[in-house]
């Protein structure tokens, strides 16, 4: 008998060296069905722009692989902080992630995913949640189409973002509300104190998510284990199986209608296997 077709849309964040259409042909080889990337050198604060033939080859490599683009979770650069205390460092956040929309747009995506920011316990949290907010609102202001996506943190060092309390905050001071979405990190959820490891405890977060920030922003999800323990607010990845969450949970997700059809990208520690763990989330559908 054949196995009915799966809602879930499986990937991994793959390389664009060498040009982004080269994350398309990434993707495919190890069988995904969703994909991440980075448009530009995630650790540099200006790149070329997008060239014609490159923003072709890349739409006509997507179209041809059968990945459909709201199955695409580009990221944006490392070195953005949207929510910086300092009015020098927080206009170049603004620039650099207004820049990063724009490719997003460019190349026919419609979201892009980002940290909200970090206080560097220069201002209280409160205060950088609401300069995140109105980043967002200057930025999306200057932007069309593309959704800024934001993901949950570990709650490591002075970043933001760790509680569903914090994205709601973000989210309740953006105008523009259907232009905001959510990416939940697994591993990140878990080491910032969220436990998904049995049926009882996954519900209880998930009921909490629903009611904080809303399912109706959940535009993407990490999918990761974690090496640190639950709440240790330490951001360190695992291969599936082989961390502190273990493989229930991610039998939960793939069994949970609200995750259809939106990416779930795998940044797991050792991208040899990402085929094997792709094809074994799959297998955990029941």
């Amino acid at each position: 008998m054949n196995k009915k077709q799966s809602n879930k849309f499986v990937g991994a964040h793959c390389s664009a060296s060498g040009g982004v259409f080269n994350a398309v042909t990434n993707a495919q080889k190890i069988g995904a069905k969703a994909f991440a990337l980075f448009t530009k050198n995630q650790r540099q604060w200006v790149a070329k722009d997008l060239d014609a033939d490159t923003i072709d080859k890349f739409k006509r490599a997507l179209d041809d692989s059968g990945i459909l683009p709201k199955h695409v979770l580009p990221h944006d650069s490392y070195l953005i902080n949207l929510g910086h205390p300092e009015t020098e460092k927080l206009e170049k956040s603004r620039e650099a992630f207004i820049d990063e929309l724009n490719r997003c747009n460019q190349l026919g995506l419609d979201r892009l995913n980002f940290h909200p920011g970090s206080h560097l316990k220069l201002i209280s949290e409160d205060e950088s949640l609401a300069i995140v907010s109105e980043s967002i609102n200057i930025a999306l202001d200057k932007t069309s189409v593309v959704k800024a996506v934001i993901e949950n943190t570990a709650g490591q060092g002075t970043n933001l973002g760790y509680t569903f309390e914090q994205l709601a905050q973000i989210i309740d001071k953006v105008e523009d509300k259907s232009r905001v979405g959510i990416c939940i990190d697994t591993c990140h959820m878990f080491v910032s104190g969220y436990d998904i490891r049995t049926r009882q405890t996954y519900d209880k977060t998930w009921d909490d998510f629903a009611n904080i920030v809303g399912f109706k922003y959940l535009m993407g999800m990490h999918i990761n284990d974690s090496k640190p323990p639950l709440g240790s607010k330490k951001d360190r990845h695992h291969s599936l199986g082989k961390g502190e969450i273990g493989l229930d949970a991610f039998g939960f997700i793939m069994n949970d209608e609200r995750m259809n059809d939106i990416p779930l990208i795998l940044e797991t520690i050792d991208d040899t296997i990402w085929k094997d763990e792709i094809e074994l989330l799959y297998s955990l559908e029941s």
